[in-house]
């Protein structure tokens, strides 16, 4: 194994045990996850148009977007490198009446054969986990090969062009309720040298005993890919038309690229 290598595999195992420590209660990370589902999937729905489409979401996690896609009639599969995300998606799915098929799989290394999708959805900022360009050229090229020619990609990511302009030591607090009380999320932001990588420390607190609070810390990285970069690699994986989407426009949290699978 050469360095390069070597160094993927140990991102990708840490991102991997970031997430399988998460997925419990990544549903906290939302005031109301069911309520966010239906929004998300009415949002990136509307860009596949109508259906039933072939999905495949690529960073499915607990299913967030792929749940609420499968509800509304597309034929979507989930993957996702954390297996424990990728098995709770399932579940969640399935307690909600809707089939989501899931895999444990690292969007570098995709198992499923070429062009079998129409539309291939990498949200939530999963691609930035990704740390060099070798990386985020594997993923896309991945995706290419997957869909169909003339099939869609939606990826959405962070507005880091504005995030590495004003390069923020953390990120606002979120509060969700549940039954057993209170979740305050809340991430403090370490910036690398480079001006371009990010670690991430999440925390979430909860209710402890008397006045206290319980504590977890989680830690992972990030790369803040800037939009005519990202634009540069998903062309040059063999996309064409591709789009950027602002979060006023369209109604989502996220900047949304658009691209299409070159024939």
């Amino acid at each position: 194994m050469t360095d390069s290598s070597a160094s993927s595999a140990s991102s990708a195992s840490s991102v991997r045990d970031f997430y399988d420590s998460l997925a419990p209660d990544y549903h906290r990370i939302f005031g109301d996850w069911d309520a966010s589902m239906a929004r998300q999937a009415a949002v990136l729905g509307a860009f596949l148009g109508p259906g039933p489409l072939r999905v495949l979401d690529c960073a499915c996690g607990i299913g967030t977007q792929a749940i609420g896609l499968a509800l509304a009639g597309h034929r979507v599969v989930g993957s996702d490198l954390s297996p424990v995300a990728a098995t709770r998606a399932a579940a969640e799915a399935a307690a909600r009446g809707a089939r989501l098929p899931t895999a444990a799989a690292d969007m570098r290394r995709l198992p499923f054969v070429s062009s079998v999708f129409d539309v291939v959805v990498c949200a939530d900022n999963s691609l930035a986990h990704l740390l060099t360009a070798a990386d985020v050229a594997a993923a896309l090229t991945g995706m290419r090969r997957v869909l169909r020619d003339g099939g869609l990609l939606l990826l959405t990511l962070r507005d880091y062009d504005e995030i590495r302009r004003t390069r923020p030591g953390a990120a606002p607090p979120q509060v969700s309720e549940g039954s057993d009380g209170r979740v305050i999320t809340f991430q403090l932001w370490h910036w690398h040298e480079d001006g371009e990588r990010y670690d991430q420390e999440y925390f979430q607190l909860r209710p402890g005993s008397g006045d206290d609070w319980a504590v977890r810390v989680r830690r992972t990285t990030s790369w803040a890919l800037t939009r005519a970069r990202l634009t540069e690699f998903v062309a040059a994986a063999g996309f064409t038309d591709v789009r950027w989407h602002e979060p006023a426009a369209v109604g989502f949290y996220q900047p949304v690229l658009t691209a299409r699978a070159a024939g």
